[in-house]
Protein backbone atom coordinates (compact mmCIF):
# COMPACT_ATOMS: atom_id res chain seq x y z
CA UNK A 1 0.00 0.00 0.00
CA UNK A 2 1.18 3.34 -0.67
CA UNK A 3 1.81 6.10 1.24
CA UNK A 4 -1.43 7.90 -0.53
CA UNK A 5 -3.56 4.75 -0.47
CA UNK A 6 -2.67 4.77 3.48
CA UNK A 7 -3.91 8.01 3.86
CA UNK A 8 -6.80 7.31 1.84
CA UNK A 9 -7.55 4.77 4.05
CA UNK A 10 -7.27 6.99 7.36
CA UNK A 11 -9.23 9.58 6.19
CA UNK A 12 -12.37 7.53 5.28
CA UNK A 13 -12.09 5.15 7.88
CA UNK A 14 -12.46 7.80 10.76
CA UNK A 15 -15.27 10.63 11.10
CA UNK A 16 -12.57 13.07 12.38
CA UNK A 17 -8.58 12.34 11.65
CA UNK A 18 -5.86 15.15 12.70
CA UNK A 19 -2.63 14.73 10.78
CA UNK A 20 -0.26 16.44 13.55
CA UNK A 21 3.00 16.73 14.73
CA UNK A 22 3.41 14.86 17.60
CA UNK A 23 -0.21 13.15 19.71
CA UNK A 24 -3.20 14.37 21.06
CA UNK A 25 -1.80 13.87 24.51
CA UNK A 26 1.43 15.61 23.84
CA UNK A 27 1.88 18.12 20.82
CA UNK A 28 5.05 19.15 19.89
CA UNK A 29 4.46 22.24 17.85
CA UNK A 30 1.96 25.03 19.16
CA UNK A 31 -0.21 24.94 15.98
CA UNK A 32 -1.14 21.13 16.45
CA UNK A 33 -1.73 22.19 20.00
CA UNK A 34 -4.02 24.71 19.01
CA UNK A 35 -5.91 22.33 16.82
CA UNK A 36 -5.96 19.52 19.55
CA UNK A 37 -7.24 21.97 22.22
CA UNK A 38 -10.11 23.08 19.93
CA UNK A 39 -11.06 19.60 19.14
CA UNK A 40 -11.21 18.82 22.83
CA UNK A 41 -12.97 21.74 23.56
CA UNK A 42 -15.92 21.03 21.75
CA UNK A 43 -15.42 17.26 22.56
CA UNK A 44 -15.32 15.88 18.95
CA UNK A 45 -13.72 12.31 19.01
CA UNK A 46 -10.59 12.51 16.35
CA UNK A 47 -8.01 10.01 16.08
CA UNK A 48 -4.55 12.24 15.90
CA UNK A 49 -1.90 10.68 13.82
CA UNK A 50 1.85 12.29 14.56
CA UNK A 51 3.40 12.65 11.15
CA UNK A 52 7.07 13.27 12.87
CA UNK A 53 6.96 9.12 13.37
CA UNK A 54 7.32 8.68 9.71
CA UNK A 55 8.73 11.43 7.21
CA UNK A 56 6.95 9.84 4.04
CA UNK A 57 3.87 10.13 6.04
CA UNK A 58 5.30 14.03 7.03
CA UNK A 59 5.81 14.42 3.00
CA UNK A 60 2.76 12.50 1.96
CA UNK A 61 0.13 14.21 3.55
CA UNK A 62 1.30 17.51 2.14
CA UNK A 63 1.04 16.17 -1.34
CA UNK A 64 -2.45 14.19 -0.33
CA UNK A 65 -4.51 17.63 0.06
CA UNK A 66 -1.38 20.25 -1.89
CA UNK A 67 -2.00 22.19 1.76
CA UNK A 68 1.88 23.05 2.65
CA UNK A 69 1.36 23.21 6.62
CA UNK A 70 0.99 20.68 9.28
CA UNK A 71 -1.63 19.83 10.98
CA UNK A 72 -4.55 19.13 8.95
CA UNK A 73 -7.76 18.20 10.05
CA UNK A 74 -10.23 16.05 8.07
CA UNK A 75 -13.81 15.85 8.65
CA UNK A 76 -16.12 12.72 6.91
CA UNK A 77 -13.37 12.38 4.22
CA UNK A 78 -13.23 15.84 3.85
CA UNK A 79 -9.94 18.17 3.96
CA UNK A 80 -11.36 21.07 6.58
CA UNK A 81 -8.02 23.23 7.14
CA UNK A 82 -4.84 24.20 8.86
CA UNK A 83 -4.69 25.49 12.46
CA UNK A 84 -5.33 28.94 11.70
CA UNK A 85 -8.76 27.71 9.09
CA UNK A 86 -10.04 25.67 12.29
CA UNK A 87 -9.60 28.52 14.61
CA UNK A 88 -11.11 31.02 12.93
CA UNK A 89 -13.64 28.53 11.84
CA UNK A 90 -14.33 27.83 15.89
CA UNK A 91 -14.82 31.20 16.80
CA UNK A 92 -17.10 31.49 14.23
CA UNK A 93 -19.06 28.69 15.78
CA UNK A 94 -18.33 27.25 12.19
CA UNK A 95 -16.41 24.47 12.98
CA UNK A 96 -19.34 23.19 15.66
CA UNK A 97 -21.55 23.38 12.70
CA UNK A 98 -19.55 21.73 10.49
CA UNK A 99 -19.02 18.75 12.59
CA UNK A 100 -22.71 18.58 13.41
CA UNK A 101 -23.93 18.89 10.01
CA UNK A 102 -21.72 15.66 9.19
CA UNK A 103 -23.38 13.56 11.97
CA UNK A 104 -20.84 14.01 14.51
CA UNK A 105 -21.22 14.38 17.81
CA UNK A 106 -19.53 16.95 19.89
CA UNK A 107 -20.00 18.22 23.95
CA UNK A 108 -20.93 21.34 22.57
CA UNK A 109 -23.71 22.53 20.08
CA UNK A 110 -23.85 25.77 17.86
CA UNK A 111 -25.18 28.54 19.48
Amino acid sequence: MSIQDWIKNEVDSNDVVLFMKGTPNFPQCGFSGQVVQILDYVGAPYKGINVLEDDELRHGIKEFTNWPTIPQLYVKGEFVGGCDIIREMFQNQELQGLLTDKGVETAQQPA
